[in-house]
C-alpha cells in the first residue's frame, strides 16, 4: 500500500510492481490453475480468483505427502511477506518446512517474489466483496495475454 504523503515517483514505483507482479501470477506461474476452484466441467471459477481450492489433479503414481487443498492468495491472507519470499524464492514453507507437491519447485529471483506479493496484496481476501474485482482481475489478465505490454521478468 502506498501511504497518502508518497511521492508520485513512489505511487509510480508501486504501481509497477503490482502490475509485474499481476503478469507474473496470471502469464508466467499461472497461479489461478491450483489457487482457484473449478466447476463441474472442469473450468475455472473466475469469481473465485485466487481464493484457494481443492487440488484438482491427482499424480499417474501415488505420491506420499499430495496437497489436497491450495491455500487462498488473494489479499496475502496466509503470510507475512517474509514467508511468502521464503515460499517463492526457496521454495521452503513459511516455517521451513519442504513444500508439498503439487507445489512447484522452482526458485524465483527476490524482485519477482516482492512483486507476486504486492499483487496479491493489493486482492480482497475472501469474504470481502471482491466479486467485482474478481471478474476485473480476470478481465484484465485475459487481455495480458493477448499483449502483455513489455511486462517480463526481471532480468538476470
Amino acid at each position: 500500500m502506498v501511504s497518502k504523503g508518497a511521492s508520485l515517483g513512489e505511487k509510480a514505483s508501486n504501481k509497477n510492481e503490482t502490475e509485474r507482479g499481476r503478469y507474473l501470477v496470471g502469464e508466467v506461474a499461472k497461479c489461478m490453475e491450483y489457487h482457484m476452484p473449478r466447476d463441474a466441467n472442469g473450468d475455472l471459477k473466475r469469481d473465485a480468483w485466487l481464493r484457494g481450492a481443492p487440488i484438482w489433479i491427482t499424480p499417474v503414481q501415488p505420491i506420499r505427502n499430495w496437497a489436497d487443498q491450495a491455500p487462498a492468495l488473494a489479499g496475502f491472507p496466509s503470510f507475512t511477506e517474509e514467508q511468502g519470499e521464503r515460499v517463492l524464492e526457496k521454495r521452503t514453507g513459511p516455517q521451513g518446512e519442504t513444500l508439498r507437491p503439487a507445489m512447484h519447485i522452482d526458485h524465483m529471483k527476490h524482485e519477482d517474489a516482492k512483486a507476486i506479493i504486492a499483487y496479491l496484496k493489493s486482492l480482497p481476501r475472501a469474504g470481502s466483496g471482491g466479486r467485482a474485482v474478481a471478474e476485473r482481475e480476470n478481465l484484465e489478465v485475459r487481455q495480458m495475454s493477448r499483449n502483455p505490454q513489455g511486462l517480463k521478468p526481471a532480468d538476470g
